[in-house]
């Protein structure tokens, strides 16, 4: 299997006025494409810092990160988007949909910022169906529960056909019964599609289900967290249970 990401001595340091506030210290990573990696740590630990990096939402101050063989660290904001909107999908514990628009124009809203022509109508209503959202295709975000919000959030993720999700607490605002559901249909999609799929989460039941733990703690990766998978070798869906 190919790497999909590479982070080499990554740091970053945030300035307020004179203080430094040092968020990474110096990580090493390596994800293959086709793992599922979970991402935990308390807070401060540097897991949203790092998330932002891996999803090219910034830069390290220093440091190397390659996403599927790029260097992103050399991109300027333009190209950063760019890979961005390629490359990656995004799932947040909020679901960061517009609520007055349909599942439908919340799905399609990615095709906006892409350079592509716009998707048709049935490639979005595909994107739908595949998270079990074909019959509510026209409902606003009002109209669905959390787990179908969840699933539009998802479908959004997917329609520039990504080869990396980046979920973010995706389980946080859910009860347990539909976080499983949520857990089962992102693990689905990275067995069915090949998904590299990155988790945070402070669920220890949604990192058990990872085929590796990551630990973070002041800013480094924890000795004792960066757990091999457990049953199938690295970049195999296999080990997710």
């Amino acid at each position: 299997m190919s790497l999909m990401i590479a982070l080499h001595d990554v740091r970053k340091v945030y300035r307020l006025g004179t203080v430094e506030v040092h968020a990474l210290r110096g990580v090493s990573l390596h994800i293959e494409q086709g793992e599922v990696v979970a991402i935990m740590g308390p807070s401060g630990s540097g897991k949203s810092s790092l998330l932002n990096i891996v999803g090219c939402l910034d830069k390290p101050s220093s440091g190397r990160y390659q996403l599927d063989g790029v260097d992103v660290a050399s991109l300027d904001d333009d190209a950063l988007a760019a890979i961005r909107n390629r490359k990656i999908g995004f799932v947040f514990q909020t679901f960061n949909l517009l609520p007055r628009a349909s599942a439908f124009a919340n799905v399609e809203l990615p095709l906006t910022y892409s350079k592509e022509e716009r998707a048709s109508k049935e490639r979005i209503q595909a994107a739908l169906e595949a998270v079990g959202l074909g019959d509510r295709i026209h409902h606003r975000p009002n109209e669905l529960s959390g787990g179908e919000q969840q699933r539009v959030a998802i479908a959004r993720a997917l329609i520039n056909n990504p080869s990396l999700i980046l979920a973010d607490e995706p389980t946080g605002n859910l009860d347990s019964r539909t976080g499983r559901e949520i857990l089962d249909l992102l693990l689905d999609l990275n067995r069915a599609r090949g998904l590299t799929l990155v988790l945070v989460t402070h669920d220890p039941g949604v990192a058990a289900r990872a085929g590796r733990v990551i630990r973070l703690k002041d800013g480094m990766i924890d000795s004792d967290g960066d757990a091999l998978p457990q049953a199938a070798p690295a970049g195999s869906a296999g080990g997710v249970q």
